[in-house]
Parts: C-alpha cells; sequence; structure tokens
C-alpha cells in the first residue's frame, strides 16, 4: 500500500500504460536465476527469460557487480559516438573478435527495433536503393520502419501510411527469391522466425537467400535479437546454417538483463552513415556505459562458462520427457521450442494454469496455437525435470 491507500496493482493499471487488456499483473519483488518472486513469496519458473533477454539468468553476479563498478565511474556522459568509453570500445572489441571478419564495427543503440531502424537506414545509403525485403510473419519490431517490414498484416494496417517500397516474401520458399533484383537495398531475415511459433530454414534456404542478396548487390540482414548470444546452442543462429550477413541486428540478451542492442557491419559499409549527411544516425543512448559493462559481463559468462555448448543437451532433454498426448509438435533448436497444442484455447487455459501452479510461459504473436520454452541459459537439468512434471500435470487439468 502506498500512502493514499492504493496498491501497486491498482496503481499500475491506472497510471502505466498498458499494451493488452488482460496483462498477467504479476507483482515482482526480486528474481534470481530462472526464478521470479512476488512479494507474498510465490516462486515462479521463468520459461519467457523476458522474452530471450536473461540469457546468464536473472541478477547474475558477475553482471550485478560490473553494473556496480560502472555506476562508480560514469554514467551516461555525451551522446553515442564522441566521446572514447571504456564499456563501448572493450565489447565492440570483443565481440568482433567473436563475429567473422566481415562484422567488425558496431552501432549501439538501444533496442531491437532501433537495431532494425539502424540496418535499413544503412542498407539504403550504402546501396542507393530503395526496396526493402522481408518475410511472412517476420518480427522485427513496433516503430515505424520495423513495422514496414513486418510480416502480419493485423499488426500493420492500423499504423498505415507506412514506408513505402517494402515487398513481402515467404520464408522457406526458394521461387520467391526471384524477387530479390536489382532495385532491393536489402532483405531483412530472422534466421529462425520466432513470433511466427518458431520456423526454421528448410533446404538451405538461409544459404540460398545469401547467393541471391550477393547475385543482385543487395545487403542481407539477419535480425538475431530473439536467437543471438548462445540460445540455438551457438554464439549466433547464422552460424548453424553457413550463411555470413552483411548486416547483423542484436539486442535483448546482449545487454545482460539492461537496455542495449546495436546493429554490426563491416567498416565500409558503416562509414557511409558519417558524411552526406554527417549524424547519419544518432542515438541519445544508445551504447550506455552501465549497459556496455553488463553486456561484456554478459557475453564473457556465456564463453567462460559455455552456456552456449551445454544449450543442445538442455534441450533434447525437455525433448525427450514432453510426450503428452495433448503436445503435437515440439518445433526448434536448443532454448527455443515451441510447444504446439493445436489449439489456442487450450494454450490460453495452459498459460493460465501455468501460472497459478507457478510457471510463467508464453505465446507467440503469430501462433497463437503454441506456448514458448525460452529459459535462462543457466537451467539447470534437475529445473527442466521440475518444469517437465509441472507442464504435464498443467496438461492433464486443462
Amino acid at each position: 500500500m502506498n500512502e493514499n491507500g492504493l496498491n501497486l496493482r491498482t496503481l499500475f493499471l491506472r497510471h502505466v500504460a498498458q499494451t493488452s487488456d488482460c496483462p498477467m499483473c504479476i507483482e515482482v519483488d526480486h528474481a534470481e536465476g530462472i526464478y521470479i518472486y512476488s512479494p507474498d513469496g510465490k516462486t515462479y519458473i521463468d520459461l519467457i527469460a523476458g522474452v530471450s533477454v536473461s540469457n546468464t539468468g536473472h541478477c547474475h553476479p558477475k553482471v550485478i557487480a560490473a553494473v556496480n563498478a560502472q555506476i562508480k565511474k560514469y554514467m551516461h556522459l555525451m551522446v553515442y559516438g564522441e566521446y572514447i568509453e571504456s564499456p563501448q570500445v572493450l565489447y565492440a572489441k570483443r565481440l568482433s573478435e567473436l563475429l567473422p571478419e566481415n562484422l567488425s564495427s558496431v552501432y549501439f543503440v538501444n533496442s531491437g527495433s532501433e537495431a532494425v531502424e539502424g540496418a535499413l537506414k544503412l542498407a539504403k545509403r550504402y546501396t542507393g536503393r530503395t526496396e526493402m525485403v522481408s518475410f511472412a510473419n517476420a518480427y522485427h519490431g513496433s516503430s515505424h520502419g520495423a513495422i514496414s517490414v513486418m510480416g502480419n498484416e493485423d499488426f500493420r494496417n492500423s499504423f498505415r501510411p507506412l514506408l513505402p517500397d517494402t515487398r513481402i516474401i515467404n520464408f522457406n520458399c526458394e521461387k520467391d527469391l526471384t524477387q530479390i533484383t536489382e532495385r532491393t537495398a536489402c532483405v531483412i531475415a530472422e534466421p529462425v522466425q520466432g513470433e511466427a511459433g518458431i520456423i526454421q530454414p528448410e533446404n538451405d534456404f538461409l544459404k540460398k537467400l545469401r547467393t541471391r542478396c550477393s547475385e543482385k548487390g543487395a545487403l542481407l540482414i539477419f535480425d538475431e535479437v530473439q536467437t543471438g548470444f548462445g540460445r540455438l546452442g551457438k554464439l549466433f543462429a547464422f552460424e548453424y546454417y553457413n550463411a555470413i550477413p552483411d548486416i547483423l541486428c542484436i539486442a535483448k540478451s546482449m545487454g545482460g538483463g539492461m537496455p542495449l542492442g546495436a546493429f554490426v557491419s563491416s567498416r565500409e559499409i558503416m562509414q557511409t552513415l558519417k558524411t552526406n549527411p554527417a549524424l547519419g544516425y544518432i542515438t541519445t543512448f544508445g551504447g550506455h556505459p552501465v549497459s556496455c559493462a553488463a553486456a561484456l559481463a554478459s557475453l564473457n559468462i556465456i564463453i567462460d562458462e559455455k552456456l552456449a555448448e551445454q544449450v543442445n543437451e538442455k534441450s533434447n532433454l525437455f525433448k525427450q520427457l514432453l510426450k503428452h498426448n495433448k503436445i503435437k509438435e515440439i518445433r526448434g533448436t536448443g532454448l527455443f521450442l515451441a510447444v504446439e497444442l493445436g489449439s489456442s484455447l487450450l494454450r490460453e487455459r495452459f498459460i493460465t494454469k501455468g501460472i497459478e501452479r507457478g510457471l510463467l510461459s508464453d505465446w507467440f504473436l503469430f501462433c497463437d496455437t503454441a506456448f514458448r520454452i525460452s529459459p535462462p541459459l543457466t537451467i539447470t537439468h534437475e529445473q527442466i525435470y521440475e518444469i517437465v512434471n509441472i507442464i504435464n500435470s498443467v496438461l492433464d487439468e486443462i
């Protein structure tokens, strides 16, 4: 209760802008590892991880230590790109060491949507072209540029007019690649489509996409906002498919729980944002030093503790144990799974009943018949057994 006798839930609904008619309204006291705790002492197992944000778990002590150390030195100083700030420099260097040679220049932003915006502008600026190609059921964020390349009309229509000269083609459809032409500035794709319900590329589709873009001089942008930093069992999903992008968009788990994103490209391509005009892309808080300090700590945890290398074993354990008759299919790689129930009503009942049982899952924006399994990568085998028992019990009850 506050001084006016109102509880936080009332204040939340009154003063915090809502994104849906039915928010979960779970009040959070603290979080640690794969768990979220309410003020009344209830424990929730988090299978959402902030939508693939908390790869190193909630409040990892090394991330907390990095944040505390940086706060004592300085926080925001100046619009990104003007001062030499060691957290930005050290993180960009470390990330570049882990990426292919052509992905060596990091432009820091605040979020995945902003990374996509920057990547689209960069592609148009570098190629001198205007057409942007994306895929049906793709999700790239909520800003105007991002929804212009979103592959779902229900989300787009209420905000028209959007960016012109966009084209949507079908994922995993080789025939549609012929629509990428000499007019195309860029093609943006999720290596694995997330909000479509975890749809993986088939028949070397990403390699064929890479070849077509190279032939036509279009830049290939991979949106790894959800799939990056070990979630699929490699540091980045494109490593599975032998298709290296010209521009890589990252965010979500990048910051170790702090807000941070980036688009990454070659120095040659990135330099086109410096002139004609200068400040071709600018962001005040992009590369915030505290976020970059957290990001470097988080990246080092993923590497040093070999979290990515353990992911597929944990994924296989989920797949081996989840054998309920209400489960139609389990799609995905690593700890990026969609459990298909074949019914939106069943999915809704599962999530509601799961919350009652202390299990937090989520649905997909463009697939309302499946629920999400994307926990922190630090999850243990013992915790997976516990979670599967709860899932099977909930499925029995619904």
